[in-house]
C-alpha cells in the first residue's frame, strides 16, 4: 500500500530562531507591527510504500530520528495525506 505524510520540523521552545526573527524583524519595517512572533518550519513530504499505515508510521519516525530532525533543538509531528 502507499502512504503519503506530511512531516513537520521545528524548532523545540526556548531554541533561538534566527530566520523567524528577521523575517518578524522585516515584517515590522514593512508596517505589519501587528507581527509578535514567527517561526520557520520546514516540511518533508514523503511518499512511501508499506504493509499498514502503523508499519509507515515507523518508518517515518525512524527516518526523523536519524536525518530529517535534530532531537536536541527540533521537534516533529507527522500528518498524513489522504
Amino acid at each position: 500500500m502507499n502512504f503519503t505524510a506530511d512531516v513537520y520540523i521545528s524548532l523545540k521552545k526556548g531554541v533561538v530562531d534566527p530566520e523567524g526573527e528577521a523575517t518578524k524583524k522585516a515584517l515590522n519595517l514593512l508596517g505589519f507591527r501587528n507581527v509578535k512572533s514567527v517561526s520557520s518550519v520546514k516540511v518533508f513530504r514523503i511518499e512511501l510504500e508499506a504493509k499498514s499505515r502503523e508499519d509507515a508510521e515507523k518508518m517515518i519516525e525512524e527516518m526523523c530520528e536519524k536525518l530529517l530532525a535534530n532531537p536536541v533543538i527540533q521537534d516533529y509531528s507527522i500528518r498524513w495525506v489522504d
